[in-house]
C-alpha cells in the first residue's frame, strides 16, 4: 500500500533521509522510531506531499505522490505532530471545511461529521470556537478531520503527546480497529510502550537511515541480552549504532592522507 523506493531528502548539505527503502502492506500498523532529528517527520511529510523527495520515488497504492498528488492525497489521512485548527471556526465548521476539500457532498459531509463526532466523542465541545480547545480536544478534532473521507492510509506523527489516559486509549483502539478493516497505518512515535503494544512491525531510524525493520520479537533475537521491553532493545540498538559510527569515523580519519 505504501512504498518508499531509494528515497533521499536533503536540506543544503544535510541529508535528512538517506536512501530509504520501505514497504507497508494493507492491514498493517507500522511504527517508525528514532531520536529527534533522525528523519521520521521528514519521511512522513514527503509521504503526504508536504515535502518533495530530492531523489527516489514514493507510492501510495498505485499513485506516485509527486506525479499524482491529488489521487494519492485522496487515499491518505494525516495527523501532524502539531494539531492545527482555524481558531475562528468551530470544530463542526472545521470538519465540514475539510470534508468540502475532499469533495464530499453536503449530505455526505453532514453524515461524516456526525460519524467522526461519535467516534471521537466530540459532541461536548464541537460547536465551540477551536481557539478555546485544550491540546487533547485539538488532537481529537484533527484525528476526526484525518478520518473524514475514510482514507485507506492513515499517517500519524506523535499521536499520543499531551493526551490524557482516556484519549490515549481511544486513539489506540481506533488504530487497532482501523488496521482490522484492512487499512494501513504509519505512525511515528517516541512512546515506545504504545508502539510495542499495537504495532505489527517497527522501523528504527538513525541519521536518516533505517537501521532496523521488523517485529519486536525479531529485534529481541538480534539483541538477546538487551532486555525484554522495546525501550530497552531500542536503547541498546542506538548505543550499538553510536559505537559503530565512532569506529567508522576513526577508520576514516586513519585513512586520510597526511599533509606532509
Amino acid at each position: 500500500m505504501i512504498k518508499f523506493q531509494q528515497v533521499t531528502r536533503t536540506y543544503g548539505n544535510r541529508v535528512a533521509v538517506d536512501g530509504l527503502d520501505l514497504e507497508l502492506k494493507r492491514g498493517e500498523l507500522f511504527s517508525l522510531l528514532g531520536h529527534n532529528g533522525a528523519g521520521k517527520t521528514t519521511t512522513l511529510k514527503m509521504l503526504v506531499g508536504l515535502l518533495r523527495p530530492t531523489h527516489g520515488r514514493i507510492l501510495v497504492g498505485p499513485y506516485d505522490v509527486v506525479k499524482s498528488p491529488r489521487e494519492a492525497s485522496r487515499l491518505v489521512g494525516y495527523v501532524p505532530d502539531q494539531p492545527f485548527l482555524y481558531d475562528k471556526l468551530t470544530g463542526r465548521e472545521f470538519l465540514a471545511f475539510v470534508a468540502d476539500m475532499y469533495g464530499l457532498t453536503a449530505n455526505e459531509s453532514r453524515l461524516a461529521v456526525a460519524r467522526e463526532c461519535e467516534r471521537f466523542q466530540l459532541e461536548e465541545f464541537l460547536d465551540r470556537l477551536t481557539e478555546s480547545y485544550s491540546h487533547g480536544m485539538r488532537q481529537r478534532t484533527v484525528f476526526a478531520a484525518a478520518m473524514i473521507h475514510q482514507p485507506e492510509v492513515l499517517i500519524v506523527d506523535e499521536p499520543m503527546v499531551g493526551l490524557d489516559p482516556q484519549s490515549i486509549r481511544l486513539v489506540k483502539d481506533l488504530l487497532k480497529s482501523y488496521v482490522a478493516e484492512e487499512k494501513t497505518v504509519l505512525m511515528s512515535t517516541h512512546t515506545l510502550g504504545v508502539a510495542e503494544e499495537i504495532a505489527g512491525r517497527v522501523g528504527v531510524m538513525n541519521a536518516g537511515k533505517v537501521i532496523f525493520e521488523g517485529t519486536v520479537s525479531s529485534l529481541h533475537q538480534i539483541l538477546p541480552d538487551a532486555g525484554n521491553s522495546l525501550e530497552a532493545m531500542y536503547l541498546a540498538l542506538m548505543d550499538k549504532q553510536e559505537v559503530l559510527l565512532e569506529h567508522q569515523n576513526e577508520g576514516e580519519l586513519q585513512e586520510m592522507p597526511s599533509d606532509r
